[in-house]
This record gives structure tokens, C-alpha cells and sequence, in this order.
């Protein structure tokens, strides 16, 4: 049996370079690969200071203060996207006022999107006849709870949608739906 020459053998300090080198590669490779897949479970946020997502419009574009007020007249309830996509009532407060809250369309029953109806002045749920108030409180059933609040802020003339914390104004009581 015959050995091999001392100088065939690569010395520790080589050794441990490649293992670093296999070892840093494969980690990277990992890490890359693993980027995608976290980022899809972190929600979205907008560059507002205060956290909140941006509303979107039935077109998926940003909706801006300025555009909303000319398109939309004072008492006027309508549609944007909101938290989590959800259906969220804008309300115009006067000719260049936005409400400091949205109201979610979604109905605390069995989840219908619930549509403002104006001349009854409440919000009327066409799948079991829930009805809300103008400002989403359950006021008939078979509904358990109000709708639910978001905040609603706008800056630079964008207008930003956020979780509701505080208490619920309707009811005295800390929000349900957070």
C-alpha cells in the first residue's frame, strides 16, 4: 500500500475555505429562494405615515382627495378598496371634506357586500334584510354586529385607509373587528 505525497493532500486552510465557500453559496441560494415566499404573507403598505393602504378604486388606481370630491357630492357613500381588499365606504362630509372614517361593506352575517341605499337614508343587505344606520350601526337584524370602522386620512392629497383602534363611537365599546 503506498501513501500519497504529503503535498497532494490539501492543507486545512484550503479545506475550510471551499467548505465556506459550498456552505456561504448554498446559504445564499436558500435565502433567494426564500425572499419570495416571505414577502407574499407581509401585507402590503403605503408610504403614508401612518401605516395605512392606500384606497383604490373600482379600477385599482389610487384615489386622491381631489378626484374623489369632484366626482363624488356632499352625503354621497361609495365604494373603494380598502384594508385587505375589502369593500370600504367612502363618505363625503361637504364640497372638500372626506369622513375621518370608512365604513366596511361587509355584512356581519354572512358576509354579503352590503350597498347604501339613499332613500332610506341605511345601509340595506339584499341577502337576509339587515339593515345599518348612516353610520353602520346594526339597527335590524339578523345582522349581531355594526359594520365595521377604518380610519381614514388623507395626505398629499391621497387618501389612506387604516385599522380602526379606537373605540367605536356607535357603541361605546371597544371594536369588535379588531
Amino acid at each position: 500500500m503506498t501513501q500519497m505525497p504529503a503535498a497532494d493532500v490539501p492543507g486545512m486552510g484550503r479545506r475550510q475555505f471551499m467548505n465556506l465557500l459550498t456552505f456561504g453559496t448554498v446559504t445564499g441560494v436558500a435565502l433567494g429562494a426564500l425572499y419570495p415566499v416571505v414577502n407574499y404573507f407581509i401585507p402590503p403598505r403605503a408610504a403614508g405615515s401612518g401605516g395605512g393602504t392606500s384606497a383604490k378604486d373600482e379600477l385599482g388606481n389610487a384615489v386622491t382627495l381631489s378626484g374623489w370630491l369632484s366626482n363624488h357630492p356632499t352625503g354621497d357613500r361609495s365604494l373603494v378598496q380598502g384594508l385587505k381588499g375589502d369593500p370600504t365606504y367612502l363618505i363625503v362630509e361637504g364640497e372638500d371634506a372626506i369622513g375621518s372614517y370608512g365604513i366596511n361593506a361587509i355584512c356581519t352575517h354572512l358576509g354579503c357586500v352590503v350597498p347604501w341605499n339613499s332613500g332610506a337614508n341605511k345601509f340595506m343587505c339584499p341577502c337576509h334584510g339587515s339593515q345599518y344606520d348612516a353610520t353602520g350601526k346594526v339597527v335590524r337584524g339578523p345582522a349581531p354586529l355594526s359594520l365595521a370602522l377604518a380610519n381614514v386620512s388623507v395626505e398629499d392629497d391621497n387618501v389612506f385607509v387604516s385599522q380602526w383602534t379606537e373605540t367605536d363611537f356607535r357603541t361605546g365599546e371597544k371594536p369588535w373587528w379588531g
